[in-house]
């Protein structure tokens, strides 16, 4: 008896068979080509260049079926506009719903058979015909209503319509054979954006009620958004929500701000608050922490501009900054909820904004209070103005408007930042904020409360008093950490500089108030940490108080400089006592440029000027005594060397050697010292600066001299030089001395050399010439040798 095996079981056995015979007829192939190819070789053919296709079929599919639905939607329209009064009513309707219903039932049968791009180009088609079917009813059965509202009425059913026959098909042909439409949803979800505002339109709905439309439609945005399970949809409806949301928060906030009464105030900000909440429910259930962050901080501001209006149609117009301020720091409260951190921290975002908002409106008042009394430094000594305002205002730096309150504005944010940083990794820095929202709020209380103008000097004194204390480090009192002490010691400079300007009204305040900053800032300078910085400005101001006692006691300029020195000698003194401290460098910069300052201030009086070279020369001096300082004895010698050729100057008088021989002597004592400490340095290096100063101005003079005494002068100390130079074998003494020496003598013979060649006759030189060339020629070899003798001779010596 035969077996049959089962079909499924016979079919498996036949493909297996048919596989192996397969793989054996692949290898009786492969053998036979390889034989071919060793009995006739032929060279290899190129490899044939396939074209790949530019397209694929289903990019292909869609381009066809897209153009194929596009065709027919402009035939529709086409047919509703053209040829629609060409049938009767009948027709119309029997056509155009035929056409509609036709197209709108299409796509299940093609979903059924797997023909999804079909099914979708004709439900395009299909909700194409929607829209030209209501245009089509209210051109033939409503064509005396309201175009603003029948278009309201129809974008609702549209939308509502589309989303049933959306989820009508995605309910019946849900399998991923035949997955569901991706076009009515979206397209339902894009015309449901229209209804509110249309229908706001149609009944002339005032702004209010416009803006209301608006968030009404972008709520239902954000809800769809977080709900939705379709991609597409929640992207249509995340752009609905930006663009409505943002268009009616901004149209909202327009209406609060230009609010006249109580009623048109309360409308707008339940409209503001309104879109707050939207915002904060979509930063509650956003899928990422970034995006529920950038969310909440959007939802935080609006709501401070919500209730932050109604504070303010109910307060006077310098207090509108306080007002959202008080708003914005209230959005701290949730920091102690229970909200989700990415709400949490949002919130605390859009505070700090308001918070910076609020600061960035002050700083005009702190500029004007900062920098306004820099202006007296045209008006020295003209006398107290009326109060602290007067005091810090110009014609260009007005007193801000609605100012009042300005100082309480920094000060609810230092305070602010005082208290929520408590706890926190970023404490120091916030104490940091803290103290310059303070500093700012002292600096002008003063001048926004119209104090007197010794009170408003008293007060900034004060706050450069605290800041020196706040800066100090003391294991008895409790210190700043973090960057805070040297923004203090930072923010105790400009308030002394601009107290500094500020005293200039009076001679009195003048002088008091430089006094105490410079003792100030030189008790502030024995902190090892704060004496870079705290020294330089002690000098600073004592340099501008020894120029300010200079004037009080009617001194002149140049009388006032030797005043001014008592500043460099202070600080070489003390830059001695602390030897390698980093507070030495910035002291001994600060002495130079009031050393400087004195020079500038003799300009005009040449003995007094002098004298002034000569005793920064002296403070040089008394510099280089130090070991790390030996290279300012360069500048002393140079001081000197000024002070000298000004005295000279003053003195009118004009002969160079009264100049250079100053410069000499000293500098060939200072070669003696330098060739006996080191005996290989050179003569040139040691002497020939020294040599040159002198002989060579002196070799000019000489030469444009008529008289006889100073070429002979020269000649002798040149002749000196030349003896010392070969006594020593010293080869700068021996060759300067003896070249100086030689052009002398030329200078004093080239009168008679000048008259002996006027008396000859004009063969006579160039005989004379000749015989010379006879002579060298007859003796070249031994003059030769005796040249190669001197020149060893110069060289052997140093």
């Amino acid at each position: 008896m035969t077996h049959i095996p089962p079909p499924a079981e016979e079919l498996r056995f036949l493909d297996t068979e048919l596989r192996q015979l397969d793989a054996r007829r692949a290898q009786l192939l492969a053998r036979r080509a390889w034989l071919i190819h060793a009995l006739y070789p032929v060279p290899a053919p190129r490899p044939a260049t396939v074209r790949r296709p530019e397209t694929t079929t289903p990019s292909v599919q869609n381009v066809l079926l897209i153009l194929g639905g596009i065709l027919l939607t402009i035939a529709a329209i086409a047919f509703t506009v053209v040829s629609w009064g060409h049938l009767g009513i009948a027709g119309r309707a029997l056509v155009l719903g035929a056409v509609t219903l036709a197209a709108l039932g299409a796509p299940a049968p093609l979903l059924k058979r797997g023909l999804r791009s079909t099914a979708e180009s004709v439900a395009g088609l299909g909700l194409a015909l929607t829209v030209l079917d209501a245009y089509a009813l209210y051109e033939v059965a409503l064509p005396g209503t309201d175009g603003l509202g029948y278009a309201a009425v129809a974008s609702a059913v549209l939308a509502l319509t589309w989303a049933a026959y959306g989820l009508t098909l995605g309910a019946l042909h849900s399998s991923p054979e035949a997955g569901p439409l991706h076009l009515p949803l979206p397209l339902a979800t894009a015309t449901a954006q229209l209804p509110l505002l249309l229908g706001a339109g149609a009944a002339d709905a005032g702004a209010h009620t416009v803006t209301a439309a608006l968030l009404l439609t972008a709520a239902f945005d954000t809800a769809l958004a977080l709900r939705s399970p379709m991609k597409s949809v929640r992207v249509v409806a995340t752009v609905g929500a930006y663009v409505m949301g943002g268009w009616g928060t901004f149209a909202a906030g327009w209406l609060s701000w230009t609010a006249s009464g109580p009623s048109a105030v309360a409308r707008a900000a339940a409209l503001l608050l309104f879109a707050a909440a939207i915002a904060l429910t979509a930063a509650w259930h956003a899928p990422k922490p970034r995006v529920g962050t950038g969310i909440a901080l959007t939802g935080g501001l609006i709501s401070v501009a919500g209730a932050g209006g109604v504070l303010r149609s109910s307060l006077p117009e310098a207090w509108t900054v306080p007002a959202y301020l008080v708003c914005g720091v209230a959005l701290l409260a949730v920091m102690r909820t229970r909200l989700p951190e990415p709400v949490r921290h949002g919130l605390a975002w859009a505070s700090a904004g308001v918070q910076a908002v609020a600061v960035l409106w002050a700083l005009s008042t702190v500029a004007v209070a900062l920098l306004g009394p820099v202006d007296w430094a045209q008006r020295v000594w003209t006398g107290s103005p009326a109060n602290a305002r007067d005091a810090v205002t110009t014609d260009n730096l007005p007193w801000p408007p609605n100012a009042a309150t300005a100082p309480l504005v920094l000060a609810l944010v230092a305070g602010v930042l005082a208290v929520a940083a408590r706890g926190t990794t970023w404490r120091p820095q916030a104490l940091t904020g803290a103290l310059t929202s303070a500093w700012a709020t002292a600096l002008i209380i003063p001048a926004t409360f119209e104090l007197p103008y010794a009170a408003g000097l008293s007060a900034q004194l004060l706050v450069t008093v605290a800041l020196v204390a706040c800066s100090f480090e003391s294991p008895r009192l409790p210190t700043l950490s973090g960057p805070a002490p040297l923004v203090a010691l930072c923010l105790s400079l400009l308030t002394s500089l601009s107290l500094a300007f500020l005293a200039l009204a009076s001679r009195p305040a003048t002088l008091s108030v430089l006094a105490t900053l410079t003792a100030l800032f030189a008790v502030a300078a024995r902190q090892p940490r704060l004496g870079p910085i705290a020294a330089p400005a002690s000098l600073s101001y004592a340099t501008a108080l020894t120029c300010a006692v200079g004037a009080a006691l009617g001194w002149q300029p140049q009388q006032t400089a030797l005043l001014v020195l008592v500043v460099p000698v202070a600080a070489m003194l003390l830059a001695a006592r602390l030897g390698a401290s980093p507070t030495t460098v910035s002291m001994e910069i600060t002495g130079a440029t009031a050393a400087l300052l004195a020079v500038g201030l003799t300009v005009t009086d040449p003995p007094m000027l002098a004298l002034v070279l000569a005793l920064c020369g002296v403070i040089a001096a008394g510099t280089t005594v130090r070991e790390d300082r030996r290279s300012v004895g360069y500048a002393a010698a140079a001081l000197f060397v000024l002070a000298t050729w000004v005295r000279l100057a003053s003195w009118d008088v004009g002969s160079p050697e009264a100049y250079t021989l100053p410069v000499t002597v000293p500098a060939l004592l200072v070669g003696v010292i330098r060739r006996r400490k080191d005996t290989r340095l050179s003569s040139w290096t040691a002497y020939g600066p020294g040599l040159s100063v002198t002989l060579v101005p002196s070799l000019f003079a000489a030469w444009g001299d008529a008289h006889w005494l100073r070429p002979l002068l020269l000649g002798a100390a040149a002749l000196a030089v030349t003896l010392v130079g070969a006594r020593h074998r010293l080869q700068a003494p021996l060759v300067l001395g003896g070249t100086v020496l030689a052009l002398d003598a030329l200078h004093e013979l080239a009168p008679y050399i000048a008259q002996v060649a006027g008396a000859l006759p004009r063969w006579a030189p160039p005989a004379l010439a000749g015989l010379l060339l006879l002579t060298l020629g007859a003796t070249y070899e031994r003059r030769i040798r005796d040249a190669r003798r001197v020149r060893e001779v110069v060289g052997r010596m140093r």
